[in-house]
């Protein structure tokens, strides 16, 4: 008789699962719609729950003996899974493909692929992270700024008044130019195909279904694309490496400073494969994230005319029109209120993932080795107790309030703070400046606006704006929202 002693007991609550189908429906529905399903779990089982009951989920570990899935969210929570560092663990973001990473010789840019910072911990990350910090110092981020406003400028120039635009699409493009600069030193519109080009292909393969269901290098099925792309990536990166280590790294851009940087002690460089997966799960992290909060932040100042009018007065007096200087970013505090709303009310990372390194406990529960656990920024920052009237944007709650960084969270905590997070509000300010004073967004009614994403949220079938003049006509357009979105915040209903 074979024994199931072994198996480690699972005592989280959540939903029951289907015969013979098992815990698959509930992962799939996680999948399809990650924050309206866990409001459902959330309500009927409180804040710390299962994806299953029975466990037997997994979701973004990659080891093979993952006993379930936990989602949690609260202040509490948020410093009880960011600070003990030691017991939860980061885990590639290329999630369960990773176990592929040794099964061929196509297969082994896994090893490197959204690795980086994310498939190491403790001290070994400790030591990367102290590596990496001088590139993402405040002075070396600022002096970002001027390419920044270049290609802002750049895809501003291309833009007609009275036209649709599909804002994420833009938003997308803009934020992938400037990552790419910054971090490889590549414009797109002087390289037939940037390393960042082929790592945003990679990313929009691995989100494909399939890809997980069939992990076989089959000409024909997505995991052989998959393959392809990675291949493609780890030689364009190979190369530029190369160029910059003979020319000496001194270009003004991340990857030469990482070339340059020495561990204190030993003295010794970063290796190519660290440099090659260092700088991919940068990208990774960074872009897309702030590609959605542009075009939610966009979305949110074009259903609330008051605001988005109160806003582009600011920009107006300290600005008159031009690109923010580094000192004139400081003199714009409704735009910093209105981005930290944004962040929160419709948060572009909604979890923070991690795998339990040891059995602990979190929330009142027993969690076993190996448990994935997803805290919920997303619902962390609607908690009514920390927010009132959480589903309302109101820029004007930053006048008053001073959450920690356990309740607001939109960069994490601990040890594994964001390193871009100066980067990307400087980012985020600039472009969010210039696109305002140019044109009044005005939202095309007869969309639907849905959730999607996991790792990152954004609009399910993206979202169309017509260009306008900057007339101040901000009630145009305002009201019509249809879809989910009507869920996670309060609109017009006119």
């Amino acid at each position: 008789m074979i024994s199931l002693t072994n198996k480690p007991e699972w005592t989280i609550p959540g939903p029951s699962t289907l015969p013979l189908i098992g815990p698959t429906l509930n992962a799939i529905s996680f999948g399809k719609d990650c924050i309206g399903y866990s409001n459902q779990l959330f309500k009927t089982y409180g804040n710390v729950v299962s994806l299953a009951a029975s466990g037997g989920t997994n979701l973004y570990s990659a080891d093979t003996d993952c006993p379930g899935t936990i989602l949690a969210y609260g202040p509490e929570i948020v410093r009880q899974v960011t600070n003990q560092h030691h017991i939860y663990h980061k885990r590639p973001l290329s999630g369960t493909l990773y176990r592929q990473k040794d099964k061929s010789k196509r297969t082994q840019p896994l090893n490197n692929f959204g690795v980086g910072l994310f498939g190491v911990n403790e001290e070994e990350h400790l030591q990367q992270r102290k590596l990496m910090m001088p590139a993402f110092h405040k002075t070396k981020v600022e002096s970002y700024r001027d390419e920044m406003v270049m290609m802002t400028q750049s895809e501003i120039d291309q833009l007609s008044t009275d036209q649709p635009c599909e804002i994420s699409q833009l938003m997308q493009r803009l934020t992938l130019r400037i990552a790419t600069k910054t971090l490889f030193g590549e414009d797109i519109n002087t390289v037939d195909s940037t390393a960042g080009e082929v790592l945003q292909e990679i990313l929009n393969c691995q989100r494909s279904s399939s890809i997980k269901l069939f992990p076989f290098d089959i000409p024909g099925l997505a995991f052989h694309r998959y393959l392809n792309l990675l291949a493609q990536y780890e030689t364009k990166i190979k190369k530029i490496i190369a160029d910059k280590r003979a020319t000496g790294a001194n270009d003004n851009d991340v990857l030469s400073m990482l070339i340059q940087a020495r561990d204190e002690e030993s003295g010794h460089p970063l290796t190519e494969e660290e440099l090659i997966a260092h700088t991919g799960v940068i990208f990774l992290a960074g872009h897309e994230t702030t590609a959605n909060a542009l075009t939610w932040t966009i979305f949110l100042l074009s259903q609330h005319p008051q605001i988005t009018g109160d806003l582009v007065n600011e920009l107006d007096s300290v600005l008159h029109g031009e690109a923010p200087t580094l000192e004139q970013l400081h003199q714009l505090p409704l735009l910093d209120r209105v981005i930290k709303e944004s962040m929160r009310i419709l948060t572009s990372v909604p979890w923070n993932g991690r795998v339990t390194s040891e059995t602990t406990e979190l929330g009142g529960y027993e969690l076993p080795k190996g448990t994935e656990v997803f805290v919920s920024i997303y619902h962390t920052h609607h908690m009514s107790e920390i927010y009132p009237d959480p589903e309302a944007f109101k820029p004007e709650r930053w006048e008053t309030i001073n959450p920690s960084i356990y309740e607001y969270n939109p960069f994490s905590a601990g040890p594994r703070l964001c390193l871009g997070a100066t980067f990307a509000m400087m980012e985020i300010k600039i472009v969010l400046a210039m696109l305002l004073q140019c044109f009044r967004w005005e939202y095309v009614p007869g969309q639907t606006i849905d959730r999607a994403g996991v790792l990152s949220i954004k609009p399910k079938y993206g979202l169309s704006m017509m260009v306008r003049s900057q007339d101040r006509e901000f009630n145009n357009g305002v009201g019509n929202v249809e879809g989910n979105i009507r869920e996670t915040v309060n609109l017009p209903s006119r």
